[in-house]
Formats: structure tokens, C-alpha cells, sequence
């Protein structure tokens, strides 16, 4: 779509003032506010002219424009300033992260809270996932009768906990001579290498062997890792949100971990690491998402373990800076993955 450069600053206005106000935008606004040297009446015209390519809509008759899902999409293709965060801000993130950089929960954590802090929106952060399961550390702990916690520990640092239960009581001892014994044989082995082992083990550890390899199996299925969430209250507390039960609904998304896997899966499939993805009202693929938008980015090192962050708000959300934002903390916790997991 073509627009002219006097065209492409109304827009461009319009969409920062509805952000800031949630209201609709009239034309003596943006020449007094703006200190525009045209006239009402040619921003009037102008505005006429966009409201016809759909950019912006009247909600009401004698009411000013707001924008459209297709106005914001091209504000966030063509208009948006690619400018990073302030450095000021840039360095109380990095320090934050620096403080807790040997604790991989504690990043994930701090990163939904960043994104949630900087953006006001609600933010989602998954934990870095392999897509392919290789073995590098087996714990076995006694706890009750015959149930026994089972911690898996993948190379890259993943780690998966479940309590497991045989078919009859094993002491401690045993358990941990099992555990070595596996941790030796599978280390660095994939699911097919460790498959090979089948039939060499006593009973017990044959009995375990399929555990691991049935758990190895749901680890390589899973899209995603843990899922964090953050400031849920913030969007809330948004008209958008306080109004709509429909775009309430939309939070929804992230509290169910099927709905929020089957998006990730399809929306970051073709994402490079650093990457971001913008969703408007949903992009006509998810009703669900109709009243929002996302703002996504894949972070980790695609050889060995990847995951995705985002923030979810309403679609009059400031893209420049949470675009920023997501981009900041994408690149943050990449360089935390392959200074510290992906070895």
C-alpha cells in the first residue's frame, strides 16, 4: 500500500495518540498537540483518505478515528522507529541478569518480569526445550514404598522430575547403583543409542530404562519447555480488558499449556533465534486472540536449546518499545544459553 509521506505522519500520530488516550483521535488534536503547520480541515482530508484503505475507522459518527488491525500492521511494517531501549535501561536489565546468570529458573523468572515491567502487559517466557532429547544425568531417590523420584538431566541443562513407581520396594543403594550404572552408559546418548541398551540390564534396571526412554519420548514430543508467566494484572486494569469479556478471554491462552504450545509451535516454526514475530488481533488464524496482539521472539542457540518470549496486550499497545523490549531480553538470555547450557 502506498502512502504518502504527509499520509504516513497522520498515521503514525494517530496510532501514538489512541495508545496513549484508548480514544478516538480527532483532527484539531493532532495539529495542536503535534504542532502541525497544515491546517484541521487537510488533516481531516487525510484522515478521510485512510479511513477509505481501512487504516483507520469512526466508531461513531462525529467521533475521530482510531486505528484498524490493518492500520497497526502497517505501522509495525513500515512506520515503527527501529530504536533500541535507552541505555540506562539497557544496563539494569543486564545487571539484573548478570546477579542471577549461574540460575537458570531465576533468569526466566526475571525475564517475565522484565517484560512484564517494561511493557505493562502481561508476559509469557518458556524454558530453553531441545528438540532433540540427549541424555547427560540420572538421579533415583527412595521416597515411599515402592514410588521413587526419578531426575532426568538432558545436555543443555534441561531437567525433568517425576516420581516413578516399581513394581516392588528397591533401597537407596540399589537405586543409586542403577542411576550410575545408566548415567555412565547413556551419557550423551539419544533416545535410539540408549534403545540399544535394552535387554543388557537386570530386571529393575530394565524396568527404569523404559521409564527414561518413555520419559525422553514426551520430552522430544513437548513444543516448549516450562512456561513462566507475569503481569497478568496489568492488562487487566486496561478498557480493553476491563470492558470485554471477550478480550479477557484472550488471557485464557496463556494459562493453557495445550492452546499456548499449538501457537508457539506455529508461530516460531520458521523464527530464527533473535527473530521477532508481531500478532494482531490474532492474524485471522486465532480467534481466540481477536481483541490482542503478541509480541513474540526466539532466543537460546538453534544447535542445542531454543525458547520463546513474548508479551501479550492490547492491540493499541506501544510496539516501538515493547518490540525493543523482547528484542533486548531475546538477545540476553541467547547469550546466557550458550555462555552456560548449550555445552
Amino acid at each position: 500500500m502506498h502512502l504518502s509521506d504527509r499520509q504516513k505522519l497522520i498515521l503514525t500520530l494517530i496510532i501514538h495518540e489512541h495508545i496513549h488516550t484508548a480514544q478516538p483521535v480527532g483532527s484539531k488534536t493532532i495539529v495542536e498537540k503535534y504542532d502541525l503547520t497544515m491546517s484541521s480541515a487537510t488533516v481531516r482530508n487525510e484522515m478521510a483518505v485512510l479511513t477509505d484503505v481501512e487504516l483507520l475507522r469512526q466508531p461513531h459518527t462525529s467521533a475521530g478515528r482510531v486505528p484498524t488491525e490493518e492500520g497497526y500492521r502497517f505501522f509495525v511494517g513500515n512506520l515503527i522507529q527501529k530504536s533500541g531501549l535507552p541505555t540506562n535501561t539497557r544496563r539494569t536489565i543486564t545487571h539484573q541478569f548478570y546477579q542471577s546468570r549461574q540460575d537458570i529458573e531465576q533468569w526466566l523468572k526475571l525475564a517475565a518480569s522484565v517484560l512484564a515491567n517494561q511493557s505493562q502487559a502481561a508476559s509469557l517466557v518458556t524454558a530453553p526445550h531441545s528438540e532433540k532429547a540427549i541424555f547427560k544425568h540420572l538421579e533415583l531417590i527412595a521416597t515411599r514404598g515402592r514410588q521413587v523420584l526419578m531426575v532426568l538431566v538432558l545436555v543443555g541443562g534441561e531437567i525433568r522430575q517425576q516420581f516413578i513407581s516399581l513394581a516392588e520396594p528397591v533401597p537407596q543403594e540399589q537405586l543409586s547403583q542403577i542411576a550410575n550404572q545408566l548415567s555412565h552408559l547413556c551419557l550423551r546418548q539419544d533416545i535410539q543409542g540408549i534403545s540399544r541398551l535394552q535387554g543388557q540390564l537386570d530386571p529393575i534396571g530394565q524396568e527404569i530404562l523404559e521409564i527414561l526412554l518413555a520419559e525422553m519420548s514426551l520430552i522430544e514430543e513437548s513444543a516448549t519447555g516450562e512456561i513462566y508467566l507475569e503481569g497478568m494484572t496489568n492488562v487487566l486494569s486496561e478498557p480493553e480488558f476491563s470492558e470485554s469479556d471477550e478480550a479477557r478471554q484472550a488471557l485464557h491462552i496463556l494459562e493453557e499449556p495445550s492452546m499456548l504450545e499449538n501457537l508457539l509451535a506455529s508461530t516460531m516454526m520458521n523464527t530464527d533465534v533473535g527473530g521477532i514475530q508481531v500478532l494482531i488481533g490474532g492474524e485471522g488464524t486465532w480467534e481466540e486472540l481477536r481483541q490482542v496482539s503478541l509480541v513474540l521472539a526466539r532466543y537460546g542457540d538453534p544447535k542445542t536449546l531454543t525458547g520463546s518470549i513474548g508479551v501479550l496486550g492490547p492491540i493499541r499497545m506501544p510496539y516501538d518499545r515493547t518490540i525493543s523490549t523482547v528484542r533486548f531480553v531475546a538477545n540476553v538470555l541467547s547469550d546466557l544459553v550458550s555462555e552456560t547450557l548449550a555445552v
